[in-house]
């Protein structure tokens, strides 16, 4: 019997876990270490700050259906890897394996800029859009200028334009917007880049909607300084702000930093082939936000990533399922598919307006690629969650 260990159970090592135990059955058995027992779906954070959600209506325990599925569940910390022992190290003992998938999701670098950490606030966690949430409470009784945006390096643009367009569409209905500038900052060279070189069109419908909404916008600007009641960004302006809302960078997490084996890049990320197999150590892959993407083009003035969403994390979990499958069975072919090829599916919340993103690659050169504003209702995004949520919760890893 092979036995692979899947290090991280959100997106992505979720579809892998449950794929490989799908299809390799019996032979195989899948073991899955993770430090949180709940299944999070992430996309849906940005509307718990506004009461639209709460935390409990987008997570569920995902043991159970694990070991519904046959796959066994350790709920415990990964603290490093020997690749030649072949032995995970976690709070709670060892675990050996003949196949490893690292699937490990991000470490968020707070301190890119002094004052971030201290004085804005992040949406990307549970515990963030809790605090979100509360500070909110605060800012109605006493509005003043707001900053939305991602900071230097930072690569999740995306859910930050989507918290932008929320929180304009909740002052509106909070009767308070009239009393709010409210900036959008972001490392971009041109609204709408998105990591991915933008989509045809899509740099003319944000400066629309900037204008239509009223918000101020700075591109190709990074954070210099947060403080209590202003941000100053990397041209010297300082920007006044009574609530500040930052996407900071991604790191690899410490598991992957703590073991020196795997040749990290400098950012914690993993050297992998268009198979997701770990350059150099044939029995460790990688899928989701644990991969090293290589970037087709060159950033502006400041530096920023590309975005590692819900999507890829899911196809390269599917990836990795099926070629460690293929390696069991003794075959030589393995499937291929560059991140840059994964088609690009995304719905980007507007405040109860979306707009749906599709592509048939991730980054340039593309054959077909549109943007198609929805300014009624959100019902895609909310038909997604729901799709997704089913499907994860009955562990369907199979379906699209």
């Amino acid at each position: 019997m092979t036995t692979t260990v899947v290090v991280g159970g959100n997106f992505a090592g979720m579809t892998a876990a449950l794929e490989i135990k799908r299809k390799g059955k019996e032979d195989h058995r899948v073991i899955m270490i993770d430090k949180s027992p709940l299944f999070l779906f992430i996309p849906s954070l940005i509307w718990v700050p506004f009461g639209r959600r709460e935390v409990k209506d987008i997570s569920f325990r995902k043991d159970k259906i694990l070991e519904k599925k046959g796959v066994e569940y350790r709920h415990a910390e990964a603290l490093r890897v020997d690749p030649d022992k072949q032995l995970v190290f976690t709070t709670k003992g060892e675990v050996s394996y003949d196949h490893l998938v690292i699937a490990t999701g991000p470490k968020v670098k707070y301190d890119v800029a002094p004052g971030i950490k201290e004085h804005a606030y992040y949406v990307g966690t549970p515990n963030g859009a809790m605090r979100i949430r509360k500070k909110l409470e605060e800012f109605r009784k006493n509005p003043g200028p707001i900053v939305i945006g991602a900071t230097q390096n930072a690569g999740c643009m995306g859910a930050a334009y989507e918290f932008l367009f929320n929180i304009e569409k909740w002052l509106r209905e909070q009767k308070i917007r009239k009393k709010v500038d409210l900036y959008w900052i972001t490392p971009e060279t041109f609204l709408g880049h998105f990591g991915i070189d933008g989509i045809t069109g899509g740099e003319t419908m944000l400066k629309s909607f900037m204008k239509m909404f009223h918000i101020h916008y700075r591109t190709e600007v990074g954070v210099k300084e947060v403080m209590e009641d202003k941000v100053i960004l990397t041209s010297g302006e300082a920007l006044p702000s009574s609530f500040t809302m930052l996407m900071p960078p991604f790191l690899g997490v410490d598991f992957v930093t703590n073991s020196g084996q795997l040749g990290a890049t400098s950012t914690g990320y993993l050297p992998v082939g268009e198979d997701y197999r770990h350059m150099e150590i044939p029995n460790v892959w990688a899928a989701g936000i644990a991969v090293d993407v290589k970037l087709p083009f060159t950033p502006g003035k400041v530096p920023f990533s590309g975005p590692k969403t819900g999507y890829p994390s899911d196809e390269t979990g599917k990836i990795v399922a099926e070629n460690i499958i293929r390696v069991t069975k003794g075959k030589d072919k393995l499937k291929k598919k560059a991140w840059g090829r994964i088609p690009g599916i995304c719905v980007m919340d507007a405040g109860k307006k979306e707009v749906i993103i599709i592509s048939d690659r991730l980054f340039k050169p593309r054959n077909f690629a549109i943007m198609i504003p929805n300014v009624f209702y959100d019902f895609s995004k909310v038909l997604f969650e729901k799709y997704f949520l089913w499907k994860t919760r009955n562990g369907y890893s199979q379906l699209p």
